[in-house]
């Protein structure tokens, strides 16, 4: 698979990443000046190489292109032929003023798939309006589930609007892969950083859904089922989840404290449901008197799902994550030595690969363009012109 990236920053290229893991050849169309805007992110750097840009971009090839110059729209479209898949994340209407919406490079490609990841849509009230992970999240009603109970409104930790949008595209892409593998028929793919945000929402729109209301926010603590949530050992933290019966009896009794089973406050779920606050409150005091690691000793042993609540360098050097190959190492021509994220899908029989670094900016042009046919000669006039750049002899 062929993949032109014109998307920027983090959605877009969540999905390109994922594709060229799995094994698309994924040639990322930065434009110019600048190229990728996460490339400017001042902080952290690498030896002066953007941290954020080297995360997301690993596994691509990089050419930098000025599309609003009219022999830069012309390369792109030369380079749609051969294409099976383009992505972007303008806002609608971007491509198109430039000459280049999906009408135009349908013709150039029938077979085009073309995935547009934007912040609402290719339709409806808020087609036009721009996306942010952030104010996505606040549409989509995440932030009035996260955080505690009378807080302000909290944003996850993480972009998981814009991740997740990046994960949904390449859903929609190889299932339009699929299709076009059938037919030969390409097909526009459209998805958006409030559908991703929204499609997060499951129980809590299951509640609204069955009863008119609107769930807020309970911190750690599942919204359904109890105890499932975080609690305070001698230490520090630990998430343990009774999300049945049999799991909230194994936890009394490693608790020591059978008779909560019988207890009318918590015999069933929806007693403990009910009264959350107090057995909370008295499952911090029984855990407080035993550390971390005894207590996930202790719950193991008896079958309870638990686990520490780890800092990102702690999960990330984690035995699991790096038995799974979750950390991958890199060198960058100019960060040097780096490390990445592993791809978190697994294959028997195509196995995934991390070998390429992300790309300097116009680092490939010049193979890429000669792969599409120009000459040596063409591609010094690119240059020379300042519509397309590259790592040696630049503009």
């Amino acid at each position: 698979m062929r993949v032109l990236e014109l998307a920027q920053i983090m959605a877009g290229p969540t999905a390109g990443m994922m594709l060229a893991d799995m094994g698309a050849d994924v040639v990322k169309v930065e434009k110019l000046p600048g190229g990728d805007d996460s490339r400017g992110y001042r902080e952290p750097r690498v030896n002066g190489v953007s941290a954020p840009f080297l995360i997301l971009n690993r596994n691509k090839r990089g050419i930098a292109l000025n599309l609003k110059r009219p022999r830069g729209k012309e390369i792109l479209l030369r380079l749609v032929r051969d294409a099976d898949v383009l992505t972007e994340n303008y806002r609608r209407g971007t491509l198109e003023k430039l000459g280049l919406g999906y009408d135009v490079l349908s013709k150039a490609n029938p077979g085009l798939i073309y995935c547009a990841i934007s912040g609402y849509g290719r339709d409806g009230p808020y087609a036009d309006k721009g996306g942010f992970d952030l104010i996505a999240q606040g549409v989509s009603g995440l932030m009035s589930i996260t955080g505690e109970p009378d807080g302000p409104p909290v944003k996850t930790g993480n972009p998981v609007a814009d991740i997740n949008a990046g994960i949904l595209a390449v859903t929609g892409i190889l299932a339009a892969w699929a299709h076009r593998l059938r037919t030969g028929e390409g097909q526009i793919v459209d998805t958006s950083l409030m559908e991703a945000a929204l499609q997060q929402t499951y129980w809590h729109a299951a509640i609204h859904f069955a009863t008119g209301e609107s769930p807020g926010p309970t911190g750690s603590a599942h919204i359904l089922t109890a105890p499932y949530q975080a609690f305070r050992a001698k230490d520090g933290w630990i998430n343990i989840g009774g999300a049945n019966q049999a799991n909230w009896e194994r936890i009394a009794e490693g608790l020591g404290h059978p008779e909560w089973r019988d207890d009318a406050r918590f015999r069933t779920n929806t007693d403990r449901m009910a009264n959350l606050p107090a057995l909370t409150a008295l499952m911090n005091a029984a855990l407080a008197t035993r550390t971390k690691a005894e207590w996930i000793d202790t719950f193991d042993a008896a079958g309870v799902p638990v686990g520490p609540v780890n800092s990102i360098g702690e999960a990330l050097s984690h035995p699991q994550a790096l038995a799974r190959g979750m950390v991958v190492d890199l060198v960058h021509p100019q960060a040097g030595a780096t490390k990445a994220l592993g791809c978190p899908v697994h294959f028997s029989a195509t196995p995934t690969s991390v070998t390429r670094p992300a790309p300097m900016l116009g680092e490939h042009s010049r193979e890429v363009l000669a792969e599409a046919g120009y000459s040596a000669a063409e591609i010094d006039t690119f240059v020379a012109e300042g519509v397309v750049e590259a790592l040696s002899g630049s503009a």
